[in-house]
This record gives C-alpha cells, structure tokens and sequence, in this order.
C-alpha cells in the first residue's frame, strides 16, 4: 500500500491544480450569468481537500497507524461529500468526487492491508 499511498497523494496533488483552475472558470461563468450556483466554490473546497490529502498521503506513505490514515480518510472524504453533492452545473466535479471518494476508501483499508512489524 506505499505505492497506492505515494501515487494517490501526487496525482490527487496534480489534480488539484486542474481542478483549481476549473473552478475559477466555473466561478467566473456563474458570476457573469448572475445564477446562485455555488458550483465554483465547492470546486475550491474539493481542490483544497484533494491538496491537502495528497501532501498527507505522500507524507505518511510508510505508516500504518489508524489515526493517520482516518485525517486521510476524513479529508478525502469531505472532498467527496462536497464534489459529488455539491456540483451543479460543474460536472466535472463528479469526476473529482469520486477520486476522492476512491482514495477515502482505499485509506480506511490500508492499515488493514499494511504489515505489521513484530519487536
């Protein structure tokens, strides 16, 4: 599970400049067509989580302690929460959704899957 944990965390880092960069475009069209959709900021919100979980996933890659990976759950899992219930018109947003929601699953199974080191 270090691979999946170093490969998740630099794509979801990645991504999440692409998915910053579409929510500013997404945003910038919702303010010029003066609709109340909030599809931009959620966009930001699911850019940050996916920034935020990436750096964590990248930083405890060798660890297999709980507690690290339920915040890596948590942040994957806020993104996927926000991405795929708050979209709107921004339909890529789903797409970055269910990254997340993928990643937060597979973090609350990685510390089953890790091995553990007898003293």
């Amino acid at each position: 599970m270090k691979t999946w944990k170093l490969v998740s965390g630099i794509l979801s880092m990645v991504l999440s400049g692409f998915v910053f960069f579409q929510s500013a475009a997404v945003g910038l069209g919702n303010a010029l067509a003066e609709s109340s959709e909030t599809s931009g900021s959620s966009g930001f919100i699911v850019a940050t989580m996916l920034l935020s979980a990436g750096i964590l996933s990248v930083v405890i890659r060798k660890r297999i302690e709980k507690g690290t990976h339920i915040a890596l759950s948590v942040l994957y899992g806020i993104g996927a929460i926000i991405g795929l219930k708050l979209a709107g018109s921004y339909h890529d947003l789903h797409i970055w959704g269910t990254w997340c929601l993928v990643c937060a699953v597979l973090a609350i199974v990685s510390p089953k899957k890790g091995k553990k080191v007898e003293k």
